[in-house]
């Protein structure tokens, strides 16, 4: 039997506070506040991103270890830091360039959840 899949996808962060981060991700990332379900301690945003949404997961704690990172594709990385230098929101450094392939950027949501804005050089993604 095969799976299949219906083009969407819905990646989940912890956070601490809905209240905090619900802004913070429509405000900094763009992105925009489908529903709020408070007695769950739950949200989904929409992204850029074709049926892609991130559900923020209100928690005690929030960064358990491991885990995945997500990456966004943007068009223009200098652009997409400048946008955070203006929010001053805590970056892993200076673009970080690999040669003939793709720029990258990590950056901190307020929990300390790492991000990542991605610059594909060679076409590999479109």
């Amino acid at each position: 039997m095969e799976m299949k899949y219906d083009g969407g996808l819905t990646c989940s962060i912890g956070v601490t506070s809905l209240d905090r981060s619900i802004p913070w991700y429509c405000d900094v990332l763009g992105f925009t506040l489908l529903y709020r379900r408070d007695d769950i301690g739950w949200c989904e945003l929409k992204t850029g991103v074709d049926k892609v949404n991130v559900g923020l997961s209100e928690v005690e704690q929030a960064r358990a270890p491991g885990g995945a990172t997500l990456t966004f594709g943007v068009t223009d990385i200098e652009l997409a830091k400048a946008s955070l230098d203006v929010a001053q929101v805590r970056q892993d450094g200076p673009i970080f360039d690999i040669p003939g392939l793709v720029r990258l950027l990590t950056f901190y949501d307020p929990d300390g959840n790492a991000l990542m804005f991605y610059q594909d050089m060679v076409g590999a993604h479109g």
